[in-house]
């Protein structure tokens, strides 16, 4: 599995902080695991 980039990871926690989208529509419009993006989001 390859590694997510950076400016994808960029893209993901913008849609949820800034848009305010939710984990899961973030995950889904990104075709990425909510878990992932509940990751990064805990990384802030």
């Amino acid at each position: 599995m390859k590694a997510y980039s950076h400016d994808l990871r960029e893209k993901i926690m913008d849609a949820h902080i800034m848009e305010g989208v939710s984990v899961r529509k973030v995950a889904k419009r990104f075709r990425v695991a909510t878990s992932f993006v509940a990751m990064l989001l805990k990384r802030l």
